[in-house]
């Protein structure tokens, strides 16, 4: 009796097969499951095995930017004429608004523009009024173009000058170290020289060599 039963089941099963052009429908495929779970996994595999791609857009393998074309060394030589040619026009019309830089002194970097007050954590050699230019310039820029060095710019190209302003001492700071249960106590009082400077000029030559 369980022969029988158990031919009748594989000729329905190889029947069905055929007929549903060798894919099982989803409530068959349930049962096919607990009864040959041999031929379930091998469906579940085949399906699984034609199923698109699931890495995500903004993964690395596919970055969502494009890639960027490898441009020419002639063409990278064409196009830094160019530029230099617009640079140049907006020089010689001196239509370049306002001109900013990034200097390098006192161990620190400053954004500087003209009529600026910077307060240094030093005493400087100069006196109070006397006129210093700051040599150590990154960047330069105006309204419509930035010429930025590596990692300075040119002393005959951009000129930066300052005024001594003032030379004083900041206002004293208490260091305070204390280890309860110990008896430890420390005191100090820290006060750093200050130094104002006064940006005066801005300059720029009039051309890029």
């Amino acid at each position: 009796m369980a022969v029988t039963l158990r031919n009748a089941l594989r000729e329905s099963l190889r029947s069905g097969w055929r007929l549903y052009g060798n894919t099982f429908p989803s409530p068959l495929q349930t049962h096919i499951g607990f009864l040959l779970p041999a031929v379930a996994g091998h469906q579940i595999s085949q399906s699984i095995t034609n199923l698109p791609s699931h890495v995500p857009e903004t993964s690395l393998f596919r970055p969502p930017w494009p890639e960027l074309p490898i441009i020419d060394c002639v063409e990278a030589a064409k196009r830094h004429q160019v530029v230099m040619q617009k640079v140049n026009n907006v020089l010689a019309s001196q239509e370049y608004g306002r001109l900013f830089a990034v200097v390098h002194f006192a161990s620190r970097q400053w954004k500087v523009t003209n009529e600026d007050l910077i307060i240094i954590e030093n005493h400087i050699e100069a006196e109070c009024g006397e006129r210093i230019r700051l040599e150590k310039v990154l960047l330069v820029g105006g309204e419509h173009f930035t010429l930025i060095g590596r990692p300075l710019l040119c002393r005959d190209l951009v000129r930066v000058e300052a005024t001594v302003i003032e030379k004083s001492e900041s206002w004293p700071r208490v260091h305070m170290r204390f280890l309860k249960r110990h008896r430890y106590q420390r005191k100090r009082i820290i006060i750093q020289p200050q130094t104002v400077l006064r940006i005066n000029t801005v300059e720029i030559a009039p051309n890029l060599s």
